[in-house]
Order: C-alpha cells, then structure tokens, then sequence
C-alpha cells in the first residue's frame, strides 16, 4: 500500500483508517483486542477529566504498532521492540508534544513505575511483565533521574496507568470515529488549522 502524503488535514482520517482497518488484531497476549485497549485508555482519561491532549495520548499511544501504515515515516518495523519511538515518530508533525512524549515515554513510564512504586509491578498483567523484562525492567537510579526531568514525564505515567487498566474484556467504549473531532481539534490547535 502506498500512503498518501500526510498533512494536517488528513492524519486523522488516515488513524481512523487504520483503526477500522486492524484494530480487530490481537494485543500481546491480552484479553482485548488493540484498538479495544487503546479505546479503554481513552475512556479511562475521559472519566479523569483529563485534558484533551491527554485524552488524545491515551487513545494514541500504541499507534506504533501500525507505523508500516504510514508510508515512508516508518521507522521499519520488522520487529516492534521499540514502538513508542516509532509512534511518537509518526505523530510528531502533527500533534503537541504532549502527545508526542507521553507516546514515546508510555514504556519508559512502566519501568519507572516499577522502581518507585513498590506494588506496581504486581499489578502488571503477565503480558506487560513479560515486555518489561525485554524492555529493561525497573529503571536504576540515574534512569529515574533522567526521566523526571522529561517536563511531560507525570503525563506519561497517566497514560501508563489507563495503559494498564486498558485491558478489560468487559468494558465497553465508544468507536474510534467518536474520538475524531478531538483529535482534529488538537491538531489543529498544534498547527493553527489545516
């Protein structure tokens, strides 16, 4: 498939897609299907009242797995051990940083998680305890000094935690087309308009 040359005035039409299009496909393992988990990420910030940008990172943050979607942005993904760079690299023209790096730090924000946070880790399914043992597990020390300078790094871990909760079987979630004026609406606000 050859993608389209992407602006602001089609990347979220071309998310959708993609949404439709895969969304149905399996999650590492767990009991809900990709766009079942990003979808619940969404509601869970929603109910928080958490800002649009937010709502928008939740939803947003597992688009990595779909960078073969965009054409020549993708980072090759042959393999998907890095698929918080690869969508914060596919996202990164169009929408705020906010957006961008709660995206890229959503794994980093686990293994933050599991060096500050003493029950953490056995809140994990055993889907995210297994990728944290190929992600690096716990951050050391200096890691977690490095990543609370990141000024958006108590964002990420927000997403992390609706990441987490985001695996319910049972939950039921608007479709993604619901979420589409949000997400033109950050866009625009990131890029004055189309």
């Amino acid at each position: 498939m050859t993608a389209p040359a992407l602006d602001r005035s089609n990347i979220v039409d071309l998310i959708a897609d993609i949404f439709e299009r895969r969304g149905a496909e399996s999650y590492l393992g767990e009991a809900v299907t990709m766009s079942e988990h990003m979808l619940q990420g969404a509601v869970l910030a929603e109910k928080e009242g958490a800002p649009e940008e937010l709502v928008a990172a939740a939803l947003l943050h597992d688009i990595g797995h779909y960078t073969s979607e965009f054409g020549t942005m993708s980072l090759g993904d042959e393999r998907d051990n890095y698929h918080e760079e690869a969508g914060a690299h596919v996202l990164e023209p169009f929408f705020p940083p906010v957006i961008t790096e709660c995206v890229r730090l959503h794994v980093p924000a686990k293994r933050y998680l599991c060096a500050t946070d003493k029950g953490y880790y056995d809140r994990l399914s055993e889907a995210s305890k297994h990728t944290l043992s190929l992600q690096g597990g716990p951050m050391s020390t200096e890691e977690v000094t490095a990543f609370e300078r990141n000024p958006f790094h108590r964002e990420a871990v927000r997403v992390r935690m609706w990441d987490d909760e985001g695996k319910k079987p049972e939950m039921q979630t608007p479709p993604f087309r619901h979420y589409v004026p949000l997400l033109k609406r950050v866009v625009e606000r990131q890029g004055g308009g189309a």
